[in-house]
């Protein structure tokens, strides 16, 4: 008996490729399962690997697509079978003429690259550094693919190109996993690293995909999204512990606009094939249609460019460090109750032991049910793709017959900024090549003009238009429903310029150039701003660092501003106007400023906040002639700290009363300030739960901006408009011999609020102290 299993063992390993056989195996390579609980593979360890199945696997190559914002290689691995890979540019040019159907010849050249063109998938893992499952997942797929003979991954292989980005955010894969490896098995096991995750963005860089804002999401967008353009886009990352154990899509309401109807419909098919999929395999707790809506395209660049965005969200550990969850613990949900069988959660998790190899376990089975659907059902993906940008060329009824932006505009910034974002999203954008008129207006050459009938005319719309999000209730006259993130993106209002929409050309358009190509940002920083006599700017960076800091910083430094990051040793040690003229302090709790992180977070050396040794050298640094500049949150800090006769007009209503998640409001400015100079009356601006509306009650301070009357917000979602109707929206307060200015609203909202950059540049222009 033992001898015949032996033998069958021997054919059974002569049977595989010679190339699976070389391939080394995640445990051969890193001395681990992946996947074991309180073992973390870090970025080096996994490229090492990487390289390795390449080199070993012909199913299997690995390309440097870019550096990281650390200067960390930026990779994607190709993963097909080896008959793909042996005709990959032929199976490239079909792809990219199904994504322009201008580039078909007819019906039967539309059948023959039906016939012979391959799935596209694109699989991204750990953008979100401290869900530490996703970048470890990838691993263990990619050698399954690499390796196995099983007539499912064969199938997968042979009609399915995979492109696979193991770590959209490696910088953070290093520093999340070499802080747990430190911490492992002491007090501090399981807690995240004191500092973002990511350089600038931290949990914010999956709201990147339409700005464009950093290097992963760049390379991602050009190396991967434009250069394929996939029919399917799987983006894995971690939820919650205390809920359901995953969740696919359905999304649930609202879906943006213009979001092709056949692209929703396939998303929703395709999760709920994945759920099926993972279910019947005996995995509890799996959700679809809950927790997360498809509005905003900060998260979803390819439902703009003809494919489906899946998200997949797995129950969290601490980090690699398993838990145990008590049934007691289980809750409920967004449209789901966690506890309770339904038709969209119908086996419920009950509690127990959770930890990494259920996570990993979890999303590799998302991923080969997908990989499994984008086979068998491959001529669907490509005829329905085809079928999605050829609507898009013919152009949709909802849609104006193109949009025009005048070249010569004030705000060259924010209209360099706009370009950028729509050539690299792959709109067409031309410029008119002699005068033209449309309806009652007058356009000089130059102009640009987005035809609106091309592939991507739907990513054009939705960053050109208002938004009118819905007036959704958890009951009829009830609290709001909350959208999972904003409610608002439009360019033209963030980055302060004017793009009008043309419904329909009397007579033909106007003679046009070629599409122009990729632009990129043009920014200038203020004079009063740069050189010797610059005033000397300090960021105050926590421990417990806000995302907004990290995007000031990346605004800075985007300029050239010159800027020092102030620690809370260096605020606690005093003499502050030694070294800095201005101190901004971006949009954070008075507690979290004060306290800091708490001592069973982290080390002693990262825990206490600025403490009081720090607010009394605020004090004195603003009394001696500094100035403070203080955003949002951090204006409670500010209030507190100089007793400042101002108050929140808002704050503690209820959401029924008012409520704003995230639009974009109008700013009535006082023209007459320093703070204002340069800008018009009337500028656009960002509102969202963490701003505020000021109650001003002392004659000595000024306000140099008001939210608009009547119904502020202009784009996006109010409850209770006259609530900061007519409010100021930033004062400047003398304190001694300096001043406190204090922002209500976010002047730098994630590196896209070009019209307010001014205002805030204002602010920390102050004379330099000798």
């Amino acid at each position: 008996m033992a001898r015949s299993l032996v033998a069958a063992a021997v054919a059974f390993i002569v049977a595989l490729p010679l190339s699976a056989q070389n391939v080394p195996t995640p445990r051969e390579h890193f001395g681990f399962e992946i996947g074991a609980d309180r073992k973390l593979a870090d970025w080096d360890q996994l490229l090492a690997y990487y390289e390795k199945v390449a080199l070993a696997s012909p199913r299997v190559s690995v390309d440097t697509i870019g550096t990281t914002t650390m200067g960390r290689p930026f990779v994607m691995l190709t993963i097909t079978s080896e008959a793909n890979q042996a005709k990959l540019d032929e199976l490239h040019d079909i792809q990219m003429r199904l994504a322009d159907p201008r580039r078909i010849n007819g019906q039967a050249d539309l059948d023959r690259l039906l016939d012979q063109g391959r799935t596209v998938v694109l699989i991204t893992h750990g953008i979100h550094s401290t869900e530490v499952g996703g970048a470890q997942t990838a691993a263990r797929l990619i050698h399954r693919l690499a390796t196995s003979s099983d007539p499912a991954i064969r199938e997968i292989l042979d009609n399915v190109i995979l492109l696979d980005i193991p770590s959209l955010n490696p910088d953070g894969t290093d520093w999340v996993n070499e802080w747990y490896n430190q911490w492992v098995g002491t007090a501090f096991e399981g807690t995240s690293p004191p500092w973002l995750y990511q350089f600038y963005t931290g949990h914010d860089n999956n709201r990147d995909w339409y700005a464009f804002t950093q290097k992963e999401t760049i390379n991602t967008v050009l190396r991967a999204h434009n250069a394929w353009h996939p029919q399917i886009v799987h983006d894995i990352h971690q939820m919650g512990g205390n809920g359901a154990r995953i969740y696919m899509p359905p999304f649930i309401d609202p879906v943006e606009p213009n979001v092709d109807p056949a692209i929703v419909s396939a998303l929703n098919q395709l999760g709920a094939f994945m759920a099926a999929s993972l279910t019947s395999e005996g995995k509890r707790g799996v959700v679809i249609d809950a927790i997360y809506d498809a509005w905003t395209p900060a998260r979803a660049y390819q439902h703009y460019h003809g494919g489906v965005r899946i998200l997949s969200e797995t129950a969290s550990a601490r980090l690699a460090t398993p838990v145990d969850i008590d049934s007691s613990r289980i809750g409920g949900g967004r449209e789901y109750d966690a506890k309770t069988s339904s038709w969209k959660y119908p086996w419920p998790w009950t509690g127990g032991r959770w930890g990494l190899p259920h996570i990993v376990d979890y999303m590799e089975s998302g991923a080969l049910a997908l990989l499994s659907n984008a086979a068998g059902n491959r001529r669907f993906w490509l005829r329905n793709f085809y079928e999605i940008n050829r609507r898009a060329v013919e152009g949709w009824d909802a849609w104006p017959a193109a949009w025009v932006i005048p070249a010569d505009q004030p705000n060259r910034e924010g209209l360099a900024f706009a370009l950028r974002i729509l050539t690299m999203g792959d709109v067409e954008v031309h410029r008119a090549t002699a005068a033209f008129t449309a309806g009652d207006s007058s356009f000089a050459a130059g102009t640009y003009v987005i035809p609106m009938q091309q592939p991507y005319a739907s990513f054009a719309q939705t960053m050109l238009e208002v938004q009118h999000y819905p007036d959704l209730r958890e009951y009829p006259g009830g609290p709001p429903k909350a959208p999972y993130d904003v409610t608002a993106h439009t360019l033209p209002m963030l980055m302060g310029f004017n793009a009008m929409p043309i419904e329909q050309w009397d007579g033909a358009p106007p003679p046009m150039s070629e599409p122009i190509p990729q632009q990129d940002w043009q920014f200038e920083l203020p004079a009063a701003l740069r050189g010797r006599n610059a005033p000397r700017i300090g960021i105050y960076k926590s421990w417990a660092e806000p995302s907004e800091s990290g995007w000031t910083r990346w605004m800075f430094d985007a300029h050239g501003l010159a800027y020092d990051t102030i620690k809370d040793a260096r605020m606690r040690a005093g003499n502050l106007g030694t070294d800095f003229d201005v101190i901004l302090l971006q949009s954070q709790a008075s507690r979290s400023i004060l306290s800091g992180l708490a001592s069973d977070a982290a080390p002693d050396e990262y825990t206490g906040g600025i403490g009081t040794d720090g607010r009394d050298a605020l004090r004195e640094f603003v009394e001696q002639g500094g100035r403070l500049v203080a955003i949002e949150d951090a204006t409670d800090f500010a209030i507190e700290t100089f007793d400042l006769q101002i108050s929140n007009a808002v704050a503690g209503l209820r959401r029924e009363d008012f409520y704003v998640p995230g639009s974009i409001v109008e700013l009535v400015l006082d023209v007459g300030s320093k703070l204002t100079a340069g800008l018009a009356e009337n500028v656009y601006g960002w509102y969202w739960g963490a701003s505020r509306a000021f109650n001003v009650h002392d004659t000595t301070a000024r306000t140099v901006a008001t939210y608009g009357s009547r119904d502020p917000v202009k784009s996006g979602w109010i409850l209770g408009p006259e609530r900061i109707a007519d409010k100021a929206a930033l004062v400047v307060e003398p304190v001694g011999r300096g001043s406190v200015v204090l922002f209500g609203f976010q002047p730098n909202y994630r590196g896209q609020s070009v019209a307010t950059w001014p205002l805030l540049f204002n602010a920390l222009t102050v004379p330099r102290r000798r």
